[in-house]
């Protein structure tokens, strides 16, 4: 195949030269040239001008990564340095305990603010984590300013189910009881409850004997008469320096001539229809003894815990193993100063006995102290007449100790039973033991003692065995105070299953709990 050659040659344009036509060729190369060039120029300057938008997107998307994982990590940082900070009550560390809330750390200008959400507005450690949680960050390198702010939980009862209205917000319900009157029970119910109160916390009172009601001596609020809302039915609690007040004393009706099922059911009136709003503690001063009062204020609320008085007399606490649970042993009248000396006039120990004998963790001894019999009349507390006082100081020390024993009440309540539904079984791991075991759905459900299982006259079993099937679930359980569960079965009958029952029953063999899998 031939190749075409083709040759091109240039002619003068008409009229032009030879010398023309060249410098007027080469000017119009030159022109093209350079377009050609401004044109490449451009190119690369919009390639340039791309590129550089990208990498600076990239870097900025590289930088904001590199902002974040910082931010992580310096909250990781700040939250590692919270967690040095133990809490006693609950043996675990704060950040565990669920009360770090609305973290914010900014790295760049080193400030760090979070707010501390304790169990209670009381909690006797509330400055000492407030001071730790600022030194702990203040700690960290990078960190110029800590800003903590302190909170408490809003109130919830332990057991918060099929509850009454009126106690439905009411975090813990401390039982003040004694087995026998003239030892300084209500005294002790009252200064415990304005110590509470000073210490931070919503209290309330309740004065649960009717046939010699001693809070309207005690106290003076303005308005010496309850009041009832027309519109709910409920009753409004009287005042006094913060503290609501319901006694049948405060009712315009005295002492009352009654018998026990009235008396039962104006106790059910009075403290179940009040509104108490949300407390952190409602104290109930017990009337003496273990008597109709006694057993109907344990059926309807579920008590958190319990506070024995006592005198050094032994016939003051030969009863106690009949009372409510208890906590604390309050020693009264054990000892007075004079001319330098400590003197005994009811002997000692009996208090210490009480505490070995019944296993009741802590004794405080209050002095026969002038002060404290008058203030009983006065209608003034003895902690709020002399705050700074001795007397002031034992029920610091009461108020600390039912701070921390109703919060580790509520932690062993809330994990004491529950069901494992991979094992079939309830484990059963009671708060005053270390121990642990396994009880069978059917066979708690037909150990139920109510009037719906028993005769309550005869004594007659009314569950029969066949009755509950073997493959029987609970649907719900939850605790009652530090006692009790209560238990919710498919067909909707709620059991109630004391601690000490739940001991009792045959326990499954050869079944143990396995942790969940992370």
């Amino acid at each position: 195949m031939q190749l075409l050659q083709c040759s091109i040659t240039l002619s003068p344009a008409v009229g032009c030269s030879n010398g023309e036509f060249e410098e007027k060729f080469s000017s119009n190369l030159c022109c093209s040239t350079r377009r050609i060039g401004r044109r490449r120029r451009r190119v690369l300057s919009i390639q340039k001008s791309t590129a550089g938008r990208v990498r600076a997107a990239a870097i900025s998307q590289a930088a904001a990564v590199t902002e974040e994982r910082s931010a992580e990590t310096a909250e990781s940082d700040v939250l590692k340095a919270l967690s040095q900070i133990i809490d006693p009550d609950f043996g675990t560390d704060i950040v565990s305990c669920g009360f770090v809330k609305d973290l914010n750390v900014i790295k760049a200008s080193g400030e760090v603010s979070f707010r501390l959400e304790l169990t209670t507005p009381a909690c006797p450690l509330k400055d000492t984590f407030e001071r730790k949680a600022r030194e702990m960050v203040a700690e960290l390198p990078w960190v110029d300013n800590v800003q903590v702010t302190m909170s408490a939980q809003p109130s919830r009862p332990v057991f918060d189910g099929q509850l009454p209205a009126g106690i439905q917000k009411v975090s813990n319900i401390i039982a003040v009881s004694s087995c026998k009157g003239g030892v300084g029970k209500s005294t002790v119910a009252v200064n415990l409850a304005y110590t509470l109160a000073g210490m931070g916390a919503r209290v309330g009172i309740f004065d649960a004997d009717v046939y010699g009601p001693s809070l309207p001596t005690m106290v003076s609020p303005e308005n010496r008469l309850l009041e009832m809302n027309p519109e709910k039915r409920s009753i409004i609690p009287t005042e006094y320096m913060g503290v609501k007040l319901v006694s049948f004393g405060f009712a315009g009706q005295g002492r009352a001539i009654m018998r026990g099922p009235m008396v039962s059911g104006v106790i059910n009136q009075l403290l179940t229809t009040a509104e108490w709003g949300e407390l952190d503690y409602l104290v109930i001063d017990m009337p003496p003894g273990t008597g109709d009062i006694q057993l109907t204020l344990c059926q309807i609320v579920p008590l958190s815990a319990a506070v024995i008085v006592t005198t050094p007399q032994k016939l003051a606490f030969i009863d106690v193993a009949k009372g409510v649970p208890c906590v604390a042993v309050v020693e009264n009248m054990c000892h007075f100063d004079a001319d330098g000396k400590r003197y005994h006039p009811f002997g000692r120990g009996s208090g210490s006995q009480v505490v070995r004998e019944f296993g009741i963790p802590h004794l405080f001894e209050l002095p026969i102290q002038p002060s404290l019999s008058a203030s009983g009349d006065s209608g003034v507390p003895d902690v709020v007449a002399d705050p700074q006082g001795e007397v002031a100081k034992t029920f610091q020390e009461l108020g600390v100790c039912m701070v921390h024993q109703c919060a580790k009440i509520r932690q062993q309540a809330s994990t004491s039973v529950t069901y494992e539904k991979s094992l079939k079984a309830i484990r059963v791991k009671l708060p005053s033991s270390e121990d642990e075991f396994f009880l069978h759905p059917a066979t708690v459900r037909r150990n139920d003692r109510s009037a719906e299982s028993v005769d309550e006259w005869t004594g007659e079993q009314k569950l029969r065995y066949g009755d509950i099937p073997e493959d029987i679930e609970p649907e719900e359980i939850q605790p009652m105070g530090n006692y009790a569960v209560s238990i919710t079965w498919p067909n909707g009958f709620n059991q109630i299953a004391p601690y000490d029952q739940l001991r009792t029953m045959e326990h499954l063999i050869g079944v143990h709990h396995r942790p969940a899998k992370p």
